[in-house]
């Protein structure tokens, strides 16, 4: 019996683009992706969500690449232009499921630790959950499998009686073998019919 749903929140809940803020930057597309493929990262980005501080991070990056080091510092003084603002379809089940009180709601979210106050108090929803495991406060991310037996153990929930939401297939395919019941997120619509078939549970 599924009694816990843990969300995933940026590409879940909130939407997130680096390509907002770098559009403005460069003048072409083609631009805007050799930086954040070749400068800016993901993986780069990642360091931070697993504790890493952005002045850190700047610091070792424009050290690699100093003929970048105005574009570096854009990244993180401009980040929350980066937001795309909610995932409203996402959002609602969410919310629905809150209301219907029938499943405890939690996030696991590779997140700064120095960023995530920011999403906090500019998303609301994020009120309705019981908790918040949040990456960059533990030290720790996902896929590590260390950090899905600490969100376990936290809030002392099994794992085959939990759901857990995640848009990137790694983060899915190791809370699986964590023997939590794991569901690749693609779009709301999908989600929702996804609860409904697998699990019985409508919102």
């Amino acid at each position: 019996m599924i009694k816990n749903v843990i969300f995933d929140l940026g590409g879940v809940l909130i939407g997130w683009s680096p390509k907002n803020v770098y559009r403005r930057v460069f003048k072409t597309e083609k631009e805007v992706d050799w930086f954040l493929e070749n400068i800016c990262t993901f993986e780069w980005n990642e360091q931070q969500d697993g504790g890493m501080t952005i002045a850190e991070a700047n610091a070792q990056l424009i050290a690699l690449h100093p003929k970048w080091k105005r574009e570096i510092e854009i990244y993180y003084e401009q980040w929350h232009e980066m937001l795309t603002g909610p995932i409203y379809g996402t959002v609602e089940i969410l919310q629905n499921l809150e209301r219907l009180n029938e499943h405890k709601l939690y996030a696991l979210t590779n997140w700064s630790a120095e960023l995530f106050p920011y999403a906090r108090k500019q998303y609301h929803f994020l009120n309705g959950f019981r908790g918040i495991l949040v990456s960059g406060e533990e030290n720790l991310k996902k896929p590590d499998p260390a950090i899905y037996q600490l969100i376990l153990e936290r809030y002392e929930i099994k794992a085959e009686e939990s759901i857990f939401i995640d848009d990137n297939l790694r983060n899915i395919q190791a809370a699986d073998k964590m023997g939590i019941h794991a569901v690749h997120f693609t779009s709301p619509t999908k989600l929702r019919s996804e609860l409904q078939s697998r699990f019985e549970i409508i919102v």
